[in-house]
């Protein structure tokens, strides 16, 4: 069973989609867990295969239902592994699966993002944040296995958290490059009629999008082009007076979230990740997908692990608006440079395409179920939705 609190979002979300869909039955009989049943990407997933809370509790915050809502997928689906994606769903989960005893299923903590960062923003103070990590780095330590989307954030984890070395495996995200293409041939009746760079991201400060609005109004070689943001977020009112006050209103374009990203990426002059922080970056093997010319800043974590600086990408300092400056003149003034860029990306870009992917998830999966000393299915319900009492358990195994 995946584990997410709902379909809305971005990164996370998709991967989940794309394991859901393109795992091999045959070796894996994939659940998605969801806390809450929502999202844009509910049509994809077959809703057989999704299970959520069967009992709706109200009064209580969502955060302090979240664990008995987790230990009650888990019962009724009896899951030999359950994979939680994200800190915040991590500590839930391990919450979770104290009180289901030697009972539990194999559990594999799932991390995409920068732990310093989303610790930084739930607590102030540096014994809050001690606190905060201590409680983390015991979930860490409790899971049966950890998986990182990169391999810095892998290291980063294990020096931050002071987990063994090497033990955290790593997974790149999965990106279908079949739809990705079918995607970006489609027509896309409200592109700019001038020449445009594009940037794809949730509009919040960890995306950079302010850095990026600062170098494109800097830019004498994009006098001539337009800036396209990509998304939605709580930022958008801050960044569209940004480019007010630098005088570019008129160039920089928020047409909001898009169902096809990719035929704007497909068509634009230039992408370009301008992030202070990522945890892999899937708009850049998308946009690299795409045989766009593509500009990434090198940030913790992933993007630099996906572009090779000069061969499948352009790689900027990260949280340094001039250095980006510099990146969009070199790209936009060297056509050749570019196009070689571009090239490049596209074979870089099968690294990460979903069916070799999505099998070494399989092979993962099948692993941590190894744990089990035979294979446990969902036992049949009465229709007072109870185990049957001569239903087999699950072969017992250490708590967490």
């Amino acid at each position: 069973m995946l584990l997410l609190g709902s379909l809305s979002g971005g990164g996370a979300e998709r991967v989940a989609v794309n394991l859901m869909n393109r795992c091999d039955p045959l070796a894996v009989d994939l659940r998605l867990g969801l806390l809450r049943r929502a999202g844009r990407y509910l049509d994809e997933v077959d809703p057989c295969r999704i299970v959520e809370p069967r009992i709706a509790r109200t009064g209580a915050p969502a955060a302090l239902r979240a664990p008995a809502d987790i230990a009650g997928m888990v019962r009724s689906v009896r899951p030999q592994v359950l994979m939680s994606f994200g800190m915040g769903l991590n500590m839930l989960s391990w919450l979770a699966l104290r009180g289901l005893g030697g009972h539990r299923p194999a559990w594999i903590c799932r991390e995409d993002s920068n732990a310093d960062a989303e610790i930084a923003a739930l607590t102030t103070g540096r014994l809050g944040r001690a606190a905060v990590r201590a409680a983390i780095a015991h979930v860490y330590r409790a899971a049966d296995a950890r998986l990182a989307v990169s391999r810095d954030l892998a290291s980063r984890l294990e020096r931050g958290f002071a987990l063994p070395d090497g033990g955290t495996r790593v997974i790149h995200n999965p990106i279908d490059l079949a739809r990705i293409a079918r995607s970006a041939a489609r027509p896309l009746a409200s592109a700019p009629e001038r020449p445009f760079i594009v940037t794809a991201g949730r509009l919040t400060h960890q995306k950079g999008h302010d850095l990026l609005i600062d170098a494109f109004a800097a830019s004498a070689a994009a006098r001539p082009m337009d800036l396209v943001i990509l998304g939605e977020g709580p930022l958008e009112g801050a960044l569209r007076a940004r480019a007010a006050r630098l005088g570019v209103e008129g160039r920089v374009m928020f047409p909001g979230f898009q169902a096809n990203p990719w035929a704007w990426f497909a068509r634009a002059r230039l992408f370009v990740l301008p992030s202070r922080w990522e945890g892999f970056g899937n708009v850049v093997a998308e946009a690299l997908a795409c045989g766009v010319p593509t500009l990434v800043t090198d940030c913790d974590f992933g993007p630099r692990e996906q572009v090779a600086h000069g061969q499948s990408g352009w790689v900027v300092a990260a949280s340094d608006g001039a250095a980006l400056g510099v990146g969009l003149e070199r790209l936009i003034a060297d056509d050749a440079l570019a196009s070689r860029l571009a090239a490049g990306g596209r074979v870089r870009a099968g690294a990460f395409d979903i069916d070799a992917i999505a099998r070494t998830y399989a092979d993962f999966f099948v692993e941590n179920a190894a744990v089990f000393a035979e294979p446990v299915r969902p036992a049949p319900r009465e229709t007072d939705g109870r185990w049957p009492r001569h239903a087999a358990a699950a072969p017992a195994r250490p708590a967490a």
